[in-house]
């Protein structure tokens, strides 16, 4: 799989590209797909549906790897809160944990709730062809951590940032629990067909760096660490968004993992300065450009300046897709790249 070599950093026809949010609203197919399962969490529990719409970019595109579809919080909605997503407002829990009281209301063995997740990889692998890779994901202890303590999302993470100064071990306590799920879970996701997972830390930007360190990315890399235990063979991606202040200092940790995800925030000059002996890099095209064909040809083309047509690049975006971005500059976006880092 060209995937999988690129992310051992083997030499590959071509830089391999998929999409973070490759299957979303600006396929028509999904949006059918997704009118027919009721809620979005429906479908993420319907095996049938979330195999088809993890298989839509891969059909219609013609990405490299396809990402399964489901949702990073069904962790916490397994260990027991109440999850709804709200029209125009996103995901909600009827509950928050803000003191030891309810965090021990939290049940262990999540990872056992989660069939349907595993039953969609095997189904999607089945399906996928065998030259494409599958990458199974999670979302970091500390994005977790962050929607469990605030009920939802947040610009400021005040209760959560509260905590961390106030009350740091009851906070390691949330992280250390849902780890715990979470390196169960990855694995299981392996064994199920994934080809390959990654860690999405969204709000890692939202710490000063050693807060960061120590309550955000020693977890991940912790998580790392227990999955090569078992999965040697199986590549790790590590997608800590907002942290380009910081690059330096994950240039000298022990390295768990083989792939660091740049968002369009990072300079990519810089961060192959920094990472690029260290990790294979992911990235990084601000999203928005695929607005633009003329903008989209020259983001691929300032990247590509950058980081050439060796190993040590995955080409992705520095985010996810859009809801209303033309799918015919995406499938030109993957046909350019291909073409333009051909060997």
């Amino acid at each position: 799989m060209i995937f999988i070599d690129a992310c051992f950093r083997r030499e590959t026809p071509y830089t391999p590209i998929w999409l973070m949010r490759q299957a979303g609203r600006y396929l028509n197919e999904y949006r059918e797909v997704r009118s027919k399962a009721g809620s979005f969490l429906d479908l993420c529990k319907n095996v049938t549906l979330a195999t088809e719409v993890t298989l839509q970019p891969i059909d219609i595109l013609d990405c490299d790897a396809a990402i399964l579809f489901s949702d990073i919080l069904v962790i916490p909605l397994e260990m027991g809160m109440e999850l709804n997503f709200v029209k125009n407002e996103g995901p909600k829990f009827e509950s928050s944990i803000r003191n030891t009281e309810d965090l021990s209301k939290l049940t262990s063995g999540a990872h056992n709730k989660l069939s349907y997740v595993y039953d969609t990889i095997s189904s999607v692998r089945t399906k996928l062809p065998r030259d494409k890779a599958l990458i199974g994901f999670c979302g970091a202890p500390w994005t977790l951590a962050t929607y469990m303590i605030e009920g939802q999302g947040s610009k400021t993470y005040a209760n959560s940032k509260k905590m961390l100064y106030q009350n740091p071990k009851l906070l390691h306590a949330i992280l250390q629990k849902v780890s715990d799920e979470l390196k169960v879970y990855l694995k299981s996701q392996i064994k199920a067909g994934a080809n390959a997972v990654m860690l999405f830390d969204s709000w890692a930007g939202a710490l000063e760096m050693s807060a960061y360190f120590e309550f955000g990315f020693n977890y991940i890399n912790d998580i790392a660490k227990d999955i090569k235990k078992d999965y040697p063979n199986i590549p790790i991606i590590a997608f800590p968004k907002g942290v380009s202040g910081y690059l330096e200092a994950f240039s000298n940790i022990e390295k768990n993992f083989e792939v660091f995800g740049i968002d369009w925030g990072t300079n990519m000059s810089y961060a192959k300065k920094i990472l690029g002996s260290s990790f294979v890099l992911q990235g990084n095209m601000e999203p928005s450009r695929i607005y633009d064909l003329d903008s989209m040809i020259k983001g691929v083309e300032e990247i590509i300046s950058v980081m050439g047509n060796k190993a040590g690049h995955i080409f992705n975006l520095g985010h996810g897709m859009l809801p209303d971005l033309p799918r015919e500059n995406a499938i030109k976006l993957v046909q350019l790249v291909k073409e333009k880092t051909k060997r």
